[in-house]
Order: C-alpha cells, then sequence, then structure tokens
C-alpha cells in the first residue's frame, strides 16, 4: 500500500485497523512510525493470521485493560524496511517474522528462551497492544526472526502463532515423539491442520476429529489415519474402540469444555493431554480419581517462543506447509473473523496487505 500524507502538516500517515469497541472494525488512517531507534527494525507488513485470540478481542473479551481505539493482528510476515543503530543481524529486504508480544528481554524467562513466561510482557500484539494489521511497524530486533528462502509471506505469517504453537504444545509440551499416536481436536482448524502435519512428519497415528464429513475428507487427505465426525459419533468411544482400548499416547486439546472429560477417557495410561484453548467454554470438572490412577500428564500451553518460530519456518521450508482456507485483503478483516467463528473454516484465514 502507498503511505500518504496529510495536507494540513505533511505528517506521514498508513493504513491501519483499528478495533474501536465490540465489533466495531474501521480501516483508517494512522501516523506512520518515525524512523526506528537503536536495536530496533521497521517492518513493512505483507500478511496478517487470523486466530481466536483475534476472536476475543473482536469480541470485547479482554482479560486486561487495553486503550482504545486499539491497532488489531498479533500474527503477521512482513519485509525490513529499515534498520536502527547497533542491528547487525537484519537489513533492508531481509523477510521477516515479529513476535506476537512485547517481552522484556530482561527477566529470567527471556534470558533462558522461554519468551511466552516473560515476567514483564506489556501485552500480545493485537490484543493488548497495536499489533501488526497496518503498513509498517518498529519492533526490537530481537523478537524479529528471519524467514527462509521459498516460504511465501502468507504461509510465514501463520509461523508466528498457529505453527509455532503447534510445535511448543506437540515437541516441547507433549514430548511427541515418532511412532506414537496422537488426537488432534479440531482437525479443519489452523493449528489443527498443522498439527496432522507435523505428527504425520515424524510418522504418527493421527486420529482427529471433525465436524462435518466434507472436512473430514480433506483431513484425512491431510494424512489423519483416522477422523471421527463429532456430530454424529462420541469421539471418545470411536477412539478407544480403533485403539482396542488402549487409548492414544497424546491429546491435542483446545476446544475446551465440550470435549475434557472425552479427552481424558482417550488417553492410555500415563498418557499426555496438552491443553492451549477453551473456545467451547473456560470452565469443567474431571475426575480426581482417574487423573492419579491413570497417571495421566496434563500441560497448559500458550503461544510459544522465538525459538519455535524458528523451527516452524524451518519446517514449512521442509515442505510441512500451512493449509490456507481463504486471504481477505485488509479492508474486509471482520469477515475473517466472522468465517473464523462460524467454524467453517478449514486451516488458517490470512490477511493481506
Amino acid at each position: 500500500m502507498r503511505l500518504l500524507k496529510r495536507a494540513e502538516d505533511d505528517t506521514i500517515t498508513m493504513k491501519a485497523l483499528q478495533l474501536f469497541g465490540d465489533r466495531d472494525l474501521r480501516l483508517t488512517e494512522v501516523e506512520a512510525p518515525a524512523a526506528p531507534g537503536p536495536g530496533e527494525v521497521q517492518i513493512r507488513i505483507r500478511a496478517v493470521g487470523l486466530n481466536f485470540i483475534d476472536v476475543w478481542g473482536f469480541r470485547g473479551m479482554a482479560f486486561a485493560k487495553r486503550k482504545m481505539p486499539l491497532i488489531v493482528g498479533a500474527e503477521a510476515a512482513g519485509m525490513v524496511e529499515a534498520v536502527g543503530a547497533d542491528v547487525a543481524t537484519m537489513a533492508p529486504g531481509d523477510r521477516v517474522v515479529p513476535y506476537g508480544a512485547m517481552t522484556c528481554g530482561q527477566c529470567r524467562a527471556c534470558r533462558d528462551g522461554r519468551d511466552n513466561l516473560c515476567e514483564d510482557v506489556s501485552g500480545v500484539m493485537g490484543f493488548h497492544i497495536d499489533g501488526f494489521a497496518r503498513e509498517l511497524v518498529n519492533m526490537p530486533a530481537r523478537l524479529v526472526v528471519k524467514v527462509p528462502d521459498g516460504i511465501s509471506d502468507t504461509d510465514a505469517a501463520c509461523a508466528g502463532i498457529a505453527f509455532g504453537t503447534v510445535q511448543h504444545m506437540l515437541f516441547d509440551n507433549a514430548r511427541l515423539e515418532p511412532g506414537e499416536s496422537v488426537l488432534v481436536h479440531a482437525g479443519g482448524s489452523g493449528i489443527g491442520t498443522a498439527a496432522i502435519r507435523m505428527a504425520k512428519a515424524i510418522g504418527c497415528t493421527v486420529y482427529t476429529t471433525v465436524g462435518d464429513d466434507e472436512k473430514g475428507r480433506k483431513a484425512a487427505e491431510l494424512g489423519a489415519d483416522h477422523v471421527v465426525n463429532y456430530r454424529t459419533e462420541r469421539f471418545e468411544g470411536e477412539v478407544r474402540r480403533l485403539t482396542k482400548r488402549k487409548g492414544v499416547d497424546v491429546v491435542f486439546e483446545h476446544v475446551g469444555a465440550d470435549t475434557w472429560n472425552g479427552s481424558l477417557l482417550c488417553l492410555k495410561r500415563g498418557g499426555r493431554l496438552v491443553t492451549c484453548g477453551s473456545t467451547s467454554g473456560v470452565s469443567a470438572t474431571m475426575n480426581l480419581m482417574q487423573l492419579f490412577q491413570q497417571q495421566y500428564r496434563i500441560t497448559g500451553s500458550f503461544g510459544c517462543s522465538l525459538t519455535n518460530i524458528g523451527q516452524a519456518l524451518d519446517k514449512m521450508s521442509q515442505g510441512i506447509r500451512p493449509v490456507v482456507d481463504t486471504v481477505y485483503p485488509l479492508g474486509d478483516f471482520a469477515q475473517g473473523l466472522e468465517r473464523l467463528e462460524s467454524r467453517k473454516v478449514f486451516g488458517k484465514i490470512l490477511v493481506s496487505l
């Protein structure tokens, strides 16, 4: 997009998508950022990925104070436009993925590379603080990851949250090993499709749940070995039947209350459940005796680290690419969120700039 100037004072402006209130998104003109300061890079955003955190923000479901209007967008990819002083790792023209939260870079978690556990994070981009749905953004160079050659902007825009989240869930937290079995819930979602592909890439047996037969067909084409339509069958019964009542090694959970106890029934003794979402509800009851007798391991997972983003991009360069449902222009961002809310999506929804 072309940068504009306000005639009255020559201030350079840019297009941005701002949230003014509950479901009130507007394409506006805002002041463009100044030249990047020391340790910063200026990024021209090329594509933005949509996720349920964007839906939560769109609905007004912020769990911390935030100032309106707010530029939306938590996941993106772009190109370095300029670099500030003391930045030697990047140059104009480099294609990059910015991190989706403004971490401190100084606490123990940040120093240890556990960026998503930062003890003094300023907020998630596009949710608590201004995000990426704008033409230009300045970011600390330490929070930017280079994109390998051969990966499109839209694919790269899936690394910061979707692919990075799956990488963190399956391999850092669930410790998924080659040849194991895994149940992936909502196999047609952005992270569900990524989880199927990543698990199949290391030779796992993949079970997945979907909401209709068409999504089931597509999930099977991605590599899912067993597909269960949860609207017509009880997924826990089917998984137990297919595993001869043994259960699976890992459950990839992000649906929440509707699937929680069924997910536990799908685990084999000593199995691992990792969860990153609660789209069907944030509260559930569970059988504690079942938990300790079966020796389940349950891990909460949120976001990912910068290392995970790099690992996700490496996997893309090896051919494990995102499944893209729809790409919208910036002005149709709200339509993308509505499609995501409808759950008719198969794969990722993105916005191009």
